[in-house]
């Protein structure tokens, strides 16, 4: 953001209160999305996107995991890979691919499973 911009941004609102818990869960929700608390919560009161900083590092992992898994089935596909183990190896892909979806798209995977059952 360039000093104009700043500038610009001089009008300031009234003070917001709320309880102990409340403002805890809001300074901590800024530090993991990696923003000032009043970006912060600029961002969610006009419904901007707010994108955590751990979500990248996370779909990262899942990404190399991914290959990961993709070089074991490779390997195993030339030594003998039965059926069962090849509907394994589907199954931990397709979860892994839905996990970074689920991660994009903000969405709390292991609720939405809870719900299921």
């Amino acid at each position: 953001m360039s000093k104009s911009e700043k500038r610009q941004r001089s009008a300031q609102l009234l003070g917001i209160r709320c309880y102990p818990e409340e403002k805890e869960q809001i300074l901590q929700s800024a530090q993991a999305a990696g923003l000032s608390t009043g970006e912060y919560l600029r961002r969610c009161a006009l419904g901007r996107r707010i994108i955590a900083r751990g979500d990248s590092a996370q779909v990262r992992e899942l990404m190399k995991l991914g290959g990961l898994q993709k070089h074991l089935h490779n390997e195993l596909k030339d030594k003998g890979m039965t059926p069962a183990l090849s509907k394994q190896f589907s199954e931990v892909m397709v979860a892994l691919k839905k996990a970074i979806i689920s991660i994009d798209m903000g969405i709390d995977g292991l609720e939405a499973e809870r719900h299921k059952t």
